[in-house]
């Protein structure tokens, strides 16, 4: 009689290993992904203003770069969760303009306030600020300063704009390269148990 590896087992194990492996080295894939939009966003910060594009673009939006725009009239307004440029956190108001152009118009993130309710006294006008991405309409630009009534809102920066930092992405791929070699390890002693139980030939 001779000592048998589990071969059921031993396949699910290595297709498991296989997949943590594999989940690690897409997050190193995405920290590098990461860090080349970071550095995109910041190179963007550093250009001059431009016009607030109130069409629609072709390519990529020229997302956390400085622009002017003019709110010809406002048609919405609408709010958000965010922070004022000491880091507290309320609400941000949004309105949406009318630019008197084609296209879908501009949105600006007025100001700040503790109160989501809070009467937004901007009647619209030139505005300068920086442009981030919107759930909504793609793009809206968070404005410098604010009206009476509002706080500023804090001016949103390339770092905090990136879904996760490649620094967290590689704590990811550790995790998951650690966990692939715990498995290994852990099914090498139990395998070695169970044939040291098996009765010799």
């Amino acid at each position: 009689m001779t000592r048998r590896v589990p071969v059921i087992a031993t396949v699910i194990v290595a297709v498991a290993v296989l997949i943590m492996i594999r989940l690690g080295v897409w997050q190193i894939h995405r920290a590098h992904e990461n860090a080349d939009l970071a550095a995109q966003y910041s190179a963007a910060a550093k250009l001059p203003p431009i016009v607030f594009p109130t069409a629609p673009m072709k390519g990529p939006q020229p997302l956390f770069r400085w622009a002017t725009g003019f709110c010809e009239r406002i048609v919405g307004q609408r709010e958000a969760g965010g922070r004022n440029r000491k880091g507290d956190v309320g609400w941000a108001h949004i309105v949406d303009c009318s630019t008197g152009a084609e296209g879908p118009g501009m949105s600006v993130e007025v100001g700040w306030s503790k109160d989501p309710n809070a009467k937004v006294n901007w009647r619209g006008g030139p505005v300068t600020g920086v442009i981030v991405p919107d759930r909504d309409h793609g793009i809206r630009l968070v404005a410098a300063t604010a009206p009476p009534g509002l706080e500023p809102v804090e001016l949103p920066s390339a770092d905090s704009a990136v879904p996760v930092t490649p620094s967290r992405n590689r704590f990811y791929a550790l995790q998951w390269f650690s966990f692939a070699a715990l498995a290994l390890i852990i099914y090498a002693l139990a395998l070695r148990r169970r044939l040291k139980e098996q009765p010799k030939p």
